[in-house]
């Protein structure tokens, strides 16, 4: 196989050229491979086999107007259609072999994040890191699965408005306990810096719910903010979704949606923060996505 640095290509030859190959791994190990032109009538019917959007929009063909509706107003708060959001959600039920649909949720829609804390845990922290410069896994739009590393600049502009959609299923082990969301906002003032807190106290038992506040001063310049989940002196699982931090008008969370809330980033990435890292994550705790049935 010839390696090559480049390829000049002659205008009239770039068609022939992308017809039959395509480029593949951008990064580590550029390549071209073949590209598959023509499907084979077995191909096609082996793909259409494996396919799961045939019985899905079997199931979304007999639902009524309010039922999609339902969902519709559902996959709004994802930035999906309602036809999106069930075809998201069915396939994550069918591949897990759960029988039925689901209930469309205003407050949580397909994957959603947990915290866990069982014996001989008593505590788990994790963070989300905002410096003000940092980078981030973007989508290329019109291309599918394709995702390119952004540098991206976070300058706050107050009103700062914290926000999630959450249940609970906790157990105070004592004097001291608490279940917690918060954003530590650092600040430098006359020399010194300071950090000032949007917290939310979350309830130790309850079924979904929304929860927010806000924060309107910080004292002196801004530098930077970390986003915390902490859970003390507990026992139990706490489940979240639809996370927002607000400012500037826009949601800076990464995986809002909490679709992977472990998600690690390497090779070309590797300079994109983890979603959520631990801080304090002791035998018998643990942070992830999860599907709740």
């Amino acid at each position: 196989m010839a390696t090559t640095s480049y390829i000049d290509l002659n205008p009239e030859d770039e068609d022939l050229f992308y017809t039959a190959l395509t480029p593949q791994d951008r990064f580590t190990f550029p390549r071209v491979t073949k590209k598959i032109q023509i499907n084979s009538v077995k191909r096609i019917k082996g793909l259409t086999q494996r396919s799961l959007l045939p019985q899905i929009a079997e199931l979304w063909n007999a639902f009524s107007e309010p039922e999609k509706t339902a969902w519709s107003n559902a996959g709004a708060e994802t930035g999906l259609n309602g036809y999106r959001l069930f075809v998201q959600d069915q396939c994550i039920r069918i591949k897990n072999e759960l029988a039925g649909v689901a209930t469309p949720n205003l407050l949580h829609q397909s994957w959603v994040g947990y915290l866990e804390i069982q014996s001989p845990a008593t505590e788990l922290k994790i963070a989300q890191y905002h410096p003000r410069s940092y980078w981030v896994s973007k989508k290329v739009y019109g291309i599918k699965g394709m995702y390119i590393p952004i540098n991206i600049t976070e300058d706050v502009s107050l009103p700062m408005v914290l926000e999630l959609n959450y249940k609970s299923n906790l157990t105070s082990q004592g004097a001291g306990s608490f279940a917690k969301i918060y954003a530590e906002v650092r600040s430098t003032l006359q020399g010194q810096d300071r950090n000032t807190n949007l917290e939310i106290n979350l309830d130790l038992i309850t079924d979904w719910k929304n929860a927010s506040n806000s924060l309107t001063i910080i004292p002196g310049n801004y530098i930077g903010y970390t986003l915390y989940f902490h859970l003390y002196n507990m026992r139990g699982t706490i489940y979240v979704d639809n996370i927002k931090l607000t400012h500037s008008s826009q949601n800076w969370v990464r995986d809002p949606y909490c679709r992977d809330l472990n998600q690690l980033f390497t090779r070309a990435f590797y300079q994109i923060p983890k979603h959520w890292a631990s801080v304090e994550q002791p035998e018998g705790s643990d942070y992830g996505s999860a599907y709740p049935e």
